[in-house]
């Protein structure tokens, strides 16, 4: 290999070069996920445990609460079926299985005027249902 001799003024010197070289950088990236692709699988190796029996029954998921809807027009529904004033208690125990202690999600429509929603809270509270959660729509939300 012979490289011209001369000064810098000289144009028989070598021409700058003002691209980068990106094949060695492009080669270096192959090789770290050709890497990375076979260290991953092996990082999440299996440790072999013999776990302990137990006697207890596994917990059982809560049931789902129940939907109490008040309607702008004063209706009341539970789980979409309309519900006569008087039949509430009745309906919630044959939805509940008798499970006092089973949630209830009431949602009132903002048209209702609060005494309604008290008394129906009334009425849940005086059927031994005292797990009541009132359902609103997020302010953020369109």
């Amino acid at each position: 290999m012979h490289l011209p001799e001369g000064n810098d003024d000289d144009d028989t010197a070598l021409p700058e070069q003002h691209d980068i070289n990106v094949t060695p950088f492009i080669d270096v990236m192959l090789v770290l996920l050709i890497i990375f692709m076979v260290a991953a699988p092996l990082s999440t190796v299996d440790i072999a445990v013999q776990l302990p029996a137990s006697r207890t029954a596994a917990a059982t998921p809560p049931d789902p609460p129940l939907q109490l809807a008040l309607s702008a027009d004063g209706s009341l529904r539970l789980q979409q079926q309309v519900v006569a004033p008087g039949d509430l208690g009745r309906l919630l125990d044959a939805r509940s299985g008798g499970d006092r202690n089973r949630s209830v999600l009431l949602a009132a429509d903002r048209q209702v005027a609060y005494q309604q929603v008290i008394a129906v809270l009334d009425q849940l509270r005086m059927q031994g249902y005292l797990r009541v959660g009132l359902v609103a729509q997020d302010a953020a939300a369109p």
